[in-house]
């Protein structure tokens, strides 16, 4: 598609949404949000006609980019047939669609539960661990993000939590592995996972075993800066679960469906957990859905006790056709096994020709088309670019950077003092390239921050 300027449209557009539209974690008269006019494959475009490639996905969920016309048809067509109907009853979409995703699923996660995004899928699997243990407590990481509803929240390891954190939502927090930036003073990443896996064992222990319902963890912690953990922590969490009778809960809502190169995060790593949840991905962020997949264990305590707990629109219609027209199209155009031959090929070794360039990058890590940039003020101390929670003019160098990207015509994902690199996970190599051009020209805009 072919953009248009339209510059009077925009100004409407822009308009109405100031006078209006409320938008989330923001404060209102701060922000400039942009008038966006259209989006196809990598791409979205203003009413001004300038293309941006969009390296964040939307908010990392676009997997197979705007508009695929097969998800776009797919969705049609399940209009035309059945717009809406109760969760109470069996549907074909949502049948077909829980059906796809069990397949998928490691273990035997073989039970959906659908919800309408992330937030309330980890709601609804800390109700299903509670319930199932009968204990209160839940740990999960500093340096995370699970969602922005009031459990959700509260297991969220970063500033997004301070606000509605009053200290009674039974969630106690522990240092997960980051070498870059460890909290146990390790050396190497064999120290650093057994490090890590004693201190929760620790924590565990001060904590009363018998109290903890859940451990809740990113597969692969994405907002807080996509650390992918050590060899043998998943497997040690794991373990420790299974020793101590508590459930495993692996967060998948940005990981999973292949952003990481493989279906879900976990794969990478040999693990299965109790619960995992999911959203983003599934259906490519084209109508709201998430879910949780349930083991066989948890699934059996509500099959003679009715599980409390619903939604509305818990696997409605439309979402759910297009999630089997999004994992048709993931498997039949090769979408995950294209994230990581590209991740390994283009995205992995053109950011780390970057770092040697640019002496603002700290450190490149990633997988698949999931991949970030910590960027510094100095090398050697490992000093951040900006503060933690910066805002305003202590946050200017990553709004420069920023900016650089914007003008250049990228859209960064720019979080603290890092940037995520997260295209479509069916980006082709000519628009990594271009993308990785431009966070070159970006980048150094953010190295006369350099001491």
């Amino acid at each position: 598609m072919t953009p248009h300027p339209n510059p009077e449209a925009g100004a409407a557009v822009k308009a109405a949404d100031r006078a209006h539209v409320f938008h989330s974690w923001s404060a209102q008269e701060l922000i400039d949000p942009l008038a966006v006019a259209g989006a196809e494959g990598s791409y979205f475009w203003d009413y001004d006609g300038r293309r941006y490639l969009d390296f964040t996905s939307g908010l990392v969920y676009t997997n197979i980019g705007y508009q695929h016309p097969r998800v776009v048809a797919a969705i049609q067509e399940q209009a035309a047939r059945m717009t809406t109907f109760a969760p109470a009853f069996a549907v074909e979409a949502r049948s077909e669609a829980a059906r796809l995703i069990a397949e998928r699923t490691p273990g035997d996660l073989d039970r959906i539960f659908f919800t309408n995004g992330g937030a309330d899928a980890v709601e609804h699997a800390v109700r299903m661990a509670r319930l199932h243990t009968g204990r209160p407590k839940v740990l999960s990481a500093y340096r995370s993000y699970h969602g922005g509803t009031q459990q959700a929240v509260n297991l969220t390891g970063d500033p997004r939590r301070w606000a509605s954190d009053s200290g009674t939502a039974g969630v106690v927090h522990f240092w997960a592995p980051f070498l870059y930036r460890s909290r146990f003073y390790a050396e190497t990443e064999e120290q650093e996972c057994a490090r890590a896996l004693e201190h929760l064992e620790t924590t565990i222990a001060f904590e009363g075993p018998a109290t903890i319902a859940a451990i809740v963890l990113e597969t692969i912690p994405g907002t807080a800066g996509i650390m992918t953990p050590p060899a043998g922590y998943l497997a040690g969490v794991r373990e420790l679960c299974d020793r101590y009778g508590i459930v495993f809960v692996l967060d998948e809502v940005m990981a999973g469906f292949g952003r990481t190169g493989e279906w879900f995060a976990a794969d990478l790593y040999d693990v299965v957990p109790d619960l995992m949840t999911f959203a983003k991905g599934v259906n490519s962020g084209y109508v709201p859905l998430g879910g949780v997949a349930i083991s066989g264990a948890i699934a059996e305590t509500f099959a003679r006790r009715p599980y409390p707990g619903g939604l509305t629109y818990s696997g409605h219609p439309l979402a759910c056709a297009a999630a089997v027209a999004t994992i048709g199209v993931m498997a039949e155009e090769g979408v995950v096994e294209n994230a990581a031959r590209l991740g390994a090929s283009v995205v992995g070794p053109g950011l780390r020709e970057l770092a040697e360039r640019h002496p603002c990058v700290g450190e490149v890590r990633g997988v698949g088309m999931f991949w970030a940039l910590e960027l510094v003020r100095n090398r050697e101390t490992r000093e951040p670019l900006v503060p933690y929670n910066a805002a305003g003019e202590a946050n200017a160098p990553m709004a420069a950077f920023a900016a650089a990207a914007k003008e250049g015509g990228v859209w960064p994902f720019v979080n603290m003092n890092r940037t995520h690199v997260v295209p479509p996970c069916n980006a082709s190599e000519a628009e990594l390239k271009e993308g990785l051009a431009v966070l070159d020209a970006a980048l150094s805009v953010a190295d006369g921050y350099v001491e």
